[in-house]
């Protein structure tokens, strides 16, 4: 049975690494494009205006951010239309009548989540290089959060095509939710400049937690507590993962 999941799981995350070469002019150029654009406009054009935050210039300050948010769409904008395209197409079946668990489907697309994630992330990352010299601090620290960011985000990914059951349910929760908490996550700004009630409303975002530990692994700076953050996204990937596994097991939003 470990034998027949395993491969399951190699074939699932295969399966959507071949989707995204398939159509990478789709899913790996568009984020370098957008990205580029921030690159220029807030941190070459805006970011000479606004100068300095503490010892980094401003375009050093956001690219962390920048490449972290590139992350966060497409790991969870790959599970979400992958899995529910799955489901729409019926294809789904297929994997309902084979022996494979609910748990080994849940981390085969959410690997391949984080294979797209990942994949941006490095592109995004290269293409800073012709705007910015980026710092290294710490790139254990730099590895670890991407890769647990890219976990947690094609979980809810996963989450939100389970309960889709229209297409329009898929962009839903990335434009009205995952959106505005990733530009209020402290990617263009420091917490601590903001009034104390903001700051206090901003430590309730998860997605801060994720840009400052991710930058601090380059700069060496954070509002938050490092330990605390990577604290929050390891018991968030749990209680996800514990949830979409069970929400397989019971069938919900795939047997009707």
């Amino acid at each position: 049975m470990l034998k027949q999941n395993l491969i399951a799981l190699l074939t699932i995350v295969r399966k959507e690494w071949i989707r995204i070469i398939r159509i990478w002019i789709q899913t790996l150029i568009p984020p370098v494009i957008t990205m580029s654009l921030y690159f220029l406009i807030f941190g070459e054009l805006v970011g000479k205006q606004i100068g300095k935050i503490g010892e980094f210039t401003y375009i050093e300050f956001i690219v962390p951010g920048l490449i972290m948010m590139s992350v966060i769409t497409n790991a969870y904008g790959n599970v979400v239309s992958s899995f529910f395209g799955t489901k729409w197409q019926k294809n789904i079946e297929e994997l309902l009548v084979s022996p494979t668990s609910a748990y080994t489907i849940v981390l085969g697309y959410t690997f391949g989540g984080v294979v797209r994630g990942l994949s941006v992330g490095f592109l995004v990352t290269l293409t800073s290089l012709f705007f910015t010299n980026l710092r290294i601090h710490n790139i254990s620290l730099i590895l670890f959060t991407v890769f647990l960011t890219s976990v947690l985000f094609s979980l809810g990914g996963f989450l939100n095509s389970l309960f889709a059951k229209k297409f329009d349910d898929v962009t839903i929760i990335p434009t009205f939710i995952l959106t505005p908490l990733t530009y209020l996550g402290g990617v263009f700004y420091s917490v601590k400049n903001l009034p104390d009630v903001w700051q206090i409303i901003s430590y309730g975002n998860p997605i801060l937690y994720m840009v400052n530990a991710f930058r601090y692994g380059f700069l060496g700076v954070s509002d938050v507590n490092i330990y605390f953050a990577l604290f929050i996204l390891s018991l968030l990937s749990a209680v996800l993962f514990y949830i979409n596994v069970r929400l397989m097991q019971s069938g919900y939003g795939i047997r009707n």
